[in-house]
């Protein structure tokens, strides 16, 4: 291996694309045990390789030097192989920072609470004081010598939150390290987790009128500054940029919600066809479960059956990357779908008149002529409310079709 990733559970990991993306070097994942360690460094078969969880404070014994930033935090992220000789440094201060600075966040001064006890959580206390913080915290499950319990942290005035936890990541993304309801002076919360883009604890701080930002930018900052030491050279001005730009738009799903009729699925299979994607319509997934039409499950099931398996469907969906997803009309009356669907989702609301929908027999809510009017007015304002963009349906679906692949590239 010339460069790569170690560490365990790796199989979600976007590193190898970003790195493609970064310089022409093959970048490989190798998961490894604890007891693998020794034999994996002793070997020194790597030209320089990147440390994530749960290693980067394990490795520090294996290497010959630490740099000095890498030395005064007590975690290492990457470690080059120079001379023989294993260097470690830590580039995910730079991740963290360059994060910060683009969500706007201002930490002079400010009181921030950082979730979580390991290597990160120790990256994300030399940045905030870097930054100029008043007073940084550290919490835990259980607290411990200057640690708090996540308990003792609901007093304090916390106006930045940092998670440097895996909680939210997958394969689990329903967790969440902290509810942040009694954080009332809360100002912002940076999570170093990126998959999903937006953890439900980043998508609760937004709910709550703060600011909100997963990780997928540090994520792609500290791999630019690991690229760096791995090609002993700058990277071209832009390069970063145009790299978190890629991975971001690849990784999106694009979500269509809708009244019935609108042409969700319609534009869904257009907009996959033209941007090579997968295209799940929830509906049809539902159907495929049951073995029947939904409007035989409505008929014989109701529409609280219907409705349950909706959420499993749109969770299912969700957790996917770089999809096309069509949702059914009434995802939206459940707010746990929409979160779900927001995690890795930009939302799309093709809002067709209500004069242009048809009522057809297949659409159990929406068979005749007053049931879709009714469908409407009790739904238009929930799609405006849930919606990242409002798309023009009065016209064709390959005009709706294009005008969310241009918003969705920009």
């Amino acid at each position: 291996m010339q460069y790569g990733l170690i560490g365990q559970n790796l199989s979600h990991s976007f590193s190898p694309e970003i790195h493609r993306l970064l310089g022409d070097y093959d970048y490989q994942l190798k998961e490894l045990a604890p007891e693998e360690l020794p034999a994996f460094f002793a070997a020194r078969a790597f030209a320089g390789i990147n440390v994530t969880m749960p290693y980067k404070q394990a490795v520090i014994p294996y290497l010959d030097e630490l740099d000095r930033r890498a030395a005064a935090i007590g975690a290492v992220n990457t470690v080059i192989c120079r001379d023989g000789r294993l260097v470690g440094y830590n580039t995910d201060f730079d991740g963290m920072a360059a994060l910060i600075r683009r969500t706007g966040l201002e930490v002079q001064g400010k009181t921030v609470l950082i979730a979580g006890t390991g290597g990160t959580s120790r990256t994300a206390m030399a940045v905030a004081k870097a930054l100029g913080a008043a007073a940084v915290y550290r919490a835990g499950r259980s607290g411990g010598e200057g640690v708090l319990s996540y308990a003792e942290t609901r007093e304090l005035p916390v106006q930045i939150l940092i998670n440097a936890t895996p909680c939210g990541m997958e394969p689990d993304p329903e967790g969440q390290a902290v509810d942040l309801t009694s954080f009332g002076w809360l100002e912002g919360v940076i999570d170093a987790v990126y998959n999903p883009m937006r953890t439900r604890l980043v998508l609760q701080a937004r709910e709550q009128g703060a600011r909100g930002q997963g990780g997928l930018y540090m994520l792609t900052a500290q791999a630019a500054a690991a690229a760096e030491l791995f090609l002993g050279r700058t990277l071209p001005e832009g390069t970063l940029e145009r790299a978190y730009r890629r991975i971001h738009g690849e990784k999106q799903n694009i979500v269509l919600i809708g009244m019935p009729g609108s042409g969700k699925t319609t534009v869904g299979r257009l907009l996959a066809e033209k941007m090579g994607r997968e295209l799940i319509d929830t509906d049809e997934e539902i159907a495929r479960a049951f073995g029947m039409p939904v409007t035989r499950i409505f008929d014989e099931q109701g529409e609280a059956a219907f409705r349950e398996a909706e959420s499993r469907a749109v969770a299912r969906a969700a957790r996917k990357t770089g999809c096309v997803i069509a949702t059914g009309g009434g995802v939206i009356l459940r707010s746990e779908n929409l979160r779900r669907l927001r995690q890795n989702g930009r939302l799309y609301f093709i809002d067709r008149p209500l004069e242009l929908l048809l009522p057809t027999e297949d659409r159990p809510l929406a068979r005749t002529a007053d049931a879709m009017r009714q469908r409407y007015e009790e739904r238009y304002l929930r799609y405006i409310a849930a919606c990242d963009a409002r798309v023009h349906g009065e016209g064709t679906a390959q005009a709706a079709a294009a005008e969310i692949g241009e918003d969705f590239r920009l």
